[in-house]
């Protein structure tokens, strides 16, 4: 767990510092805030609000509401309290820098295990992939490979027969080309049709 931004108070005057540049919204403090710790810390405005309150009511700063914004400005009385903390204000720059080095190393710490994590999850996913892939890693998978390449192999001999009968009727049917007769056609039709009928049935 990181240590906390500020120490006590610290931020109650790093706030009055932010506005010693002219005034700003809730909102334009909060986004400094964060570009100072490069992004590694961002205050709520359940923060930044209640302070910019107690400095109202020191007497520190001012308060402007327009429409639904309220702008922030330092009082002469808040630039005499600056004035008087400069070298608190100085010791809390160099505390906000160190934060900054700490909370870039535990993001980037952070960062490299969420990579391997997720590299390593990758990896589980890609070698259960291959798995998946791999024939025979599966007794039912091995069983339906085997179950496939069987009938593959009974069509194929089946088709075969079918293509043999074919290539057979043709050849004894160019052999009596020149003295076929309607009789013979009709008889060839009959026994082509129970053939296939008888097939059918069989492949039923």
């Amino acid at each position: 767990m990181m240590a906390p931004v500020f120490a006590h108070g610290q931020l109650r005057l790093y706030l009055l510092a932010l506005l010693e540049n002219g005034p700003k919204h809730g909102y334009e403090l909060i986004t400094d805030l964060s570009d100072r710790f490069g992004g590694t810390y961002r205050p709520s405005a359940g923060t930044i609000y209640p302070r910019l309150s107690r400095l109202e009511e020191e007497g520190l700063v001012t308060r402007t509401d327009e429409e639904r914004k309220s702008t922030y400005a330092l009082t002469d009385a808040g630039r005499a309290e600056l004035e008087l903390r400069r070298d608190e204000l100085a010791d809390v720059e160099e505390g906000i820098a160190e934060t900054v080095r700490d909370r870039a190393v535990h993001v980037r710490d952070d960062v490299r295990g969420s990579m391997r994590g997720l590299r390593a999850d990758l990896e589980e996913q890609a070698r259960r992939a291959r798995a998946a892939a791999t024939p025979g890693h599966d007794p039912a998978y091995g069983r339906d490979q085997d179950a496939r390449r069987a009938r593959h192999a009974l069509w194929a001999e089946a088709d075969g027969l079918v293509t043999r009968f074919r290539d057979d009727a043709r050849v004894e049917l160019r052999r009596a080309q020149d003295r076929l007769e309607p009789a013979t056609v009709d008889q060839v039709r009959r026994v082509l049709d129970d053939a296939r009928a008888a097939v059918r049935d069989a492949l039923r």
